[in-house]
């Protein structure tokens, strides 16, 4: 069995932030995609040990371009996030999931709540844009209705991702491993049926292919898990939540099973409900408490790295100031009614959550991503209004005379690539 290239049909793949952002008064004013419920006793992930060494909070970012075919003509733009120093690292493959439209503008990979917690234990972080997707070259095509076919075509990326980087002198080629979210997923469980020597697991976050468009896609689904299998030597670990709301878990329950049946080693986590929607788990930073337990067991199996070894920061949260209960919608300055209702939408996401304000009267409220906070002020400024500020943060209001705007420089605004379900 060969990777080749090729693909399929549509599928609601990456799961997003949600977000709202209000214009000045007397403008239209959009609806963000709300939630219910409440994180606020989850456990946060927070280091704070200065004696190790200190990676900037940008991960050591840098976008590279890799070769997708031999002759070098075709390559993918790709994200890579690594510590301090010549390495060699472990290195962690992460694949995107795929949205709808014009893949061409989805947004470049950046996972950062994910690479944070691998960067920290001394991995390098790569993630690439396959073919057809964001800045990387070459078209995404389909293979009709045929899942199995398709996750072996991404998987060429992949593959050629794997090669590039264990020639990489920061990079142990002998400690790799493959993770995926959602069609990220299925492409991942692909890769294991011809992974390189040095790929030791797969981690398959919610994985699949879903299209709507085919008849018995449900089948189709499994039957590609099922030709993995029957393939595949590399051990993996699948986590799935409750409230998918692209997969059930009985159909999850059958690609797992479909999976396993041929004796391959997967070991499958549910870790029940996530927020309003398990799929969306990755991408926020809510959700490392959730998923990082199960993965570190997993590296350790692997006999894989799982101390932390760099001191990272996680984006600053300000203090409560006293200027007002959470509640107390008439409290919040400048904005209009439309703004109060969207500030009562606020109150009602999840934490991790934030609500900006101008003084000229343009408000946004962001929820969940990497950073709320760098997205409610970067989508507050595009209002045209001026510097904005933090009014609240998950629950407490940090508005003061001392707030940090939009364009400070303490790394609040900065931005985080997480795309947002926004409108004006």
């Amino acid at each position: 069995m060969a990777f080749s290239k090729g693909l399929v049909g549509w599928m609601a793949a990456c799961a997003l932030s949600a977000a709202q952002a209000g214009t000045l008064p007397n403008a239209n004013t959009g609806t963000g995609a709300g939630a219910s419920g409440s994180l606020a006793h989850a456990e946060r992930f927070d280091y704070a040990d200065s004696n190790l060494p200190q990676v900037a909070a940008d991960l050591n970012e840098q976008i590279l371009r890799i070769p997708a075919d031999a002759s070098g003509t075709v390559t993918l733009e790709a994200t890579l996030f690594k510590p301090n120093g010549p390495g060699p690292f472990p290195l962690v493959v992460f694949n995107h999931g795929k949205n709808t439209g014009d893949l061409h503008q989805q947004p470049r990979s950046r996972p950062l709540a994910f690479a944070r917690e691998f960067v920290r234990r001394g991995y390098a972080v790569i993630a690439p844009n396959r073919q057809g997707f964001a800045g990387s070259d070459g078209t995404y095509q389909q293979e009709g209705c045929n899942v199995g076919k398709n996750g072996l075509a991404q998987a060429a990326d992949v593959d050629a991702t794997v090669r590039y980087m264990s020639h990489q002198s920061y990079v142990d080629a002998s400690r790799i491993v493959v993770a995926g979210t959602s069609h990220g997923g299925l492409v991942s469980v692909a890769y294991g049926t011809e992974a390189a020597p040095g790929v030791r697991g797969i981690i398959n976050f919610s994985g699949g292919l879903r299209q709507d468009l085919c008849d018995g896609w449900q089948k189709n689904l499994v039957d590609a898990f099922d030709q993995y299998g029957a393939h595949t030597a590399v051990r993996s670990l699948w986590l799935y939540g409750d409230n998918d709301s692209v997969w059930t878990p009985g159909l999850v329950a059958q690609m797992h099973d479909a999976y396993v049946s041929h004796g391959t080693q997967a070991q499958f986590i549910d870790f029940g409900r996530y927020k309003d929607d398990a799929h969306r788990l990755i991408v926020d930073r809510d959700g490392v408490p959730v998923w990082w337990p199960a993965v570190n067991a997993f590296l350790a199996q692997l006999n894989l790295p799982t101390s932390v070894r760099y001191a990272v920061a996680n984006p600053h949260e300000p203090k409560a100031s006293g200027y007002a209960s959470i509640d107390a919608v008439n409290a919040v300055p400048y904005v209009d009614e439309a703004g109060r209702e969207g500030y009562r939408r606020f109150l009602n996401q999840h934490p991790s959550r934030a609500f900006a304000v101008s003084s000229e009267g343009a408000w946004s409220w962001a929820e969940g991503g990497d950073d709320p906070m760098a997205l409610a002020l970067d989508n507050c400024s595009k209002q045209g209004a001026g510097s904005c500020r933090l009014y609240a943060v998950n629950d407490r209001v940090v508005w003061n005379d001392a707030t940090q705007t939009a364009d400070n420089d303490d790394g609040n605004a900065r931005d985080t690539g997480t795309p947002a379900l926004a409108s004006r």
